[in-house]
């Protein structure tokens, strides 16, 4: 089967089911995974479609957002392997930011007993925190109605009062090339902020965000240490040559 007509099928699929995994497409064109490997790593360079782990989908728009209700259902188990993983790089006496997300939401139980400050922009956590005596400052601003968190001049401002052991920052998209990734550009001006504050930054994202972008970008993939649940093997080697990456698998 000639090039253009593997292509022609792919993205037909595509356009039919949205995510279409490697082996449906090794199916439907008669091809071999290496070959059609090579499609998708051209039809991604193209734009047409971005691949994941498996396969492959069709590319969110750049400024598209889900709300806090939506994310929470997503990867759900992948995103509390992360957050354990990352609450127990937490030490005694620490203070942390604690990013607006899911994803690191997550973490808060997993601190309970731990004498750290946390500094937060997520209206989501706070009960959660003071559920588990964990002493928190919250930021000021224009709170976000979508993701819960506060953003804008007013948290950027609060930001400058303080600095911080750990911060583990929330992605949209992670990308080798673009890096970390967000689709508001003020909130990604709040993450920066904290991660530069930070002597360690920390970025959680599960698989799903592995070679996304979205509109504003955060930070370079270097500037923070990538915490994730999976790494394709065709992938690692672009990732670990710009940043560590710690995956956690169980």
């Amino acid at each position: 089967m000639l090039t253009e007509e593997r292509h022609r099928i792919i993205l037909e699929l595509l356009a039919e089911k949205e995510v279409v995994k490697l082996q449906e497409l090794v199916e439907a064109t008669n091809s071999s995974e290496s070959t059609i490997r090579r499609d998708l790593t051209q039809l991604e360079k193209e734009k047409k479609l971005r691949r994941i782990h498996g396969g492959a989908t069709l590319p969110h728009q750049k400024r598209e957002e889900l709300s806090v209700l939506e994310k929470s259902t997503k990867h759900i188990e992948e995103k509390k392997r992360i957050a354990e993983y990352a609450a127990s790089l937490v030490q005694h006496g620490d203070c942390i930011y604690l990013d607006a997300g899911t994803t690191t939401f997550e973490m808060i139980p997993h601190l309970r007993g731990k004498d750290i400050v946390v500094v937060t922009n997520g209206m989501m956590h706070l009960e959660l925190l003071l559920e588990n005596d964990i002493v928190t400052y919250l930021l000021g601003g224009l709170l976000k109605k979508k993701t819960k968190a506060l953003i804008g001049r007013g948290a950027l401002q609060s930001l400058q009062s303080y600095s911080f052991d750990k911060c583990f920052i929330g992605a949209n998209g992670v990308h080798y090339e673009y890096g970390y990734t967000t689709p508001d550009p003020e909130e990604a001006m709040v993450k920066h902020t904290a991660m530069r504050l930070a002597q360690k930054a920390y970025v959680l994202a599960d698989h799903s965000k592995l070679n996304e972008s979205t509109f504003a970008k955060i930070a370079d993939l270097h500037e923070a240490i990538l915490i994730t649940d999976q790494l394709d093997e065709e992938w690692q080697e672009l990732y670990k040559a710009k940043t560590a990456v710690e995956v956690v698998t169980k």
